[in-house]
């Protein structure tokens, strides 16, 4: 009978499972949507329950279609979006929906906590601003405005906590989702319960922080009953969807730097000491003892996905993306002066801004659809050079980057981020890194793998490389200048 992994990926629009042999090939995959409300301006949320009505769908399709037999699962592990703030009571019941990592509602009631505890206060501690999209300030933002469920929760947990304690009856905070939260202590690994009394948060809300590839419980009976899977099968505590891609691209030494392209656009370079930068994002690898320097934008291939459903159509999802790259692929390096600012849900790194708008700028009568996709590719490069700068500042060192995500697949996009980088960019042989990195987790945390190096060199082979084209650096150069100027000459606008 074959040894199997499953890994189970929480994201922002859909959940994705996938079944690994453990030399890394993909034996099934299946996916299955679900909604993102936004009942007001600002809000951006999602019903945990959805997530896990996904989940059971996922996995009972996979063994009734896929050739699959629950029997040969060994073990499981699941990554999930990052900043979510799931309020359960005592019996694992979903208390309110949870408000998404692009939500802002809480931007005002930062500005308040920053000015009365201190951002740098906060910043020692966590290694982190305090900023809407975090956990933090949802959890408060539930104390004063949703006081019912504050009171009546006994834990808040992250999308793949949630998922974990639906399999198994256990509440658990993975050691690098913490870094939503503000009153986690980045350099140690642990809760600063004296920072969560300073925030107001009460520490029974808090779940056991474990590593990211520790077996926290076997899959129960009733999980059993709606998933499929074998009862007792072993679970891991799974880690933050970038850092699992991270880990499913190969990056496990220090300057090695993934570069993602999902829903949202970013990077995240592993580091083996502690080097935090206000603005950027620093977390635990799943990784023991590393850290990631992270950096992200609302408008990865989410963007591009926005464009394609407002003003493309095609037979297929397939299609669709072979016409926009084609059509891409006749306009010049520098869309002839169209850019695009990918600021689509506000943004984070490195501008923190809540307010900050997407914009076209340089539309003209000689523009056509294929300069808007060509621009919407470069404006999401334009966003990864300018988080690998801030990096670079904050002295992060920099080899290469290894690219995962949907937008991974398309080879002139790639190759868009290394002309505009100037950096090789390497990509892995599967585009399921993520759902990959949390299976690796379950393989170490079930002794498949003897430890990472091992794992990374039994399954992560490169499928191919993009060096930056020099011919296209000059123009690129210009346009990433106005790129950054157009944002500072309208952010007061874009701030009403």
């Amino acid at each position: 009978m074959r040894e199997l992994l499953l890994g189970l990926d929480i994201g922002t629009s859909a959940c994705k499972a996938a079944v690994f042999h453990a030399d890394g090939e993909v034996i099934a995959t299946e996916s299955k949507t679900y909604p993102v409300c936004s009942p007001e301006r600002g809000y951006v949320e999602q019903d945990p329950n959805e997530w896990w009505k996904a989940v059971s769908y996922c996995t009972r399709k996979i063994f009734s279609d896929k050739n699959v037999s629950p029997n040969e699962i060994a073990s499981i592990g699941i990554d999930g979006q990052s900043w979510a703030a799931v309020p359960v009571d005592k019996n694992g019941q979903c208390l309110c929906n949870t408000p998404l990592w692009m939500d802002t509602r809480a931007k005002d009631l930062c500005t308040d906590i920053n000015n009365s505890i201190g951002a740098t206060n906060i910043f020692s501690i966590s290694g982190n601003p305090l900023k809407p999209g975090y956990t933090t300030p949802k959890v408060i933002w539930y104390k004063k405005n949703l006081n019912e469920v504050y009171s009546h929760a006994y834990k808040i947990l992250q999308s793949n906590g949630y998922v974990v304690y639906k399999l198994t009856g256990k509440f658990t905070q993975d050691i690098s989702q913490g870094y939503g939260w503000h009153c986690f202590d980045m350099r140690k690994g642990v809760w600063s319960y004296d920072m969560a009394h300073e925030l107001g948060i009460d520490k029974r809300l808090l779940p056991e922080i474990v590593p990211c590839d520790k077996v926290v419980g076997g899959v129960t009976k009733s999980a059993s009953l709606e998933t499929g899977l074998i009862e007792g099968t072993p679970v891991v505590a799974g880690g933050l969807d970038a850092a699992c891609g991270t880990l499913g691209a190969g990056v496990i030494h220090e300057g090695e730097v993934q570069e993602q392209g999902g829903q949202a656009g970013g990077m995240s370079i592993c580091l083996k000491n502690y080097a935090a930068d206000e603005k950027l994002i620093l977390s635990f690898h799943v990784v023991p003892n590393k850290w990631l320097l992270q950096g992200g934008t609302t408008g990865g291939g989410g963007a591009m996905r926005w464009f394609i459903e407002q003003f493309c159509t095609g037979e297929s999802k397939r299609e669709v993306y072979a016409e926009i790259n084609a059509l891409a692929e006749k306009i010049p390096a520098g869309s002839e002066g169209l850019i695009f600012l990918p600021y689509m849900s506000g943004e984070r790194t490195p501008i923190w801004d809540a307010d900050a708008k997407g914009v076209f700028y340089g539309i003209d009568f000689s523009k056509t659809k294929g300069h808007f996709i060509r621009s919407c590719m470069e404006g999401t490069a334009y966003s990864l050079k300018h988080n690998l700068e801030t990096a670079e500042h904050a002295g992060a060192g920099i080899s290469e980057l290894r690219s995962m995500g949907g937008a991974a697949n398309s080879h002139l996009w790639t190759q868009i981020k290394a002309d505009v980088t100037g950096k090789r960019i390497e990509v892995p042989s599967s585009d399921t890194a993520t759902t990959f990195g949390a299976a690796i987790l379950a393989g170490v945390g079930a002794g498949i793998y003897s430890g990472y190096d091992d794992a990374v060199k039994k399954t992560v082979r490169i499928m191919r490389v993009h060096e930056p084209n020099k011919a296209n650096e000059e123009v690129y150069a210009k346009n990433y200048e106005t790129y950054i100027e157009i944002y500072r000459n309208l952010k007061h606008i874009m701030r009403g």
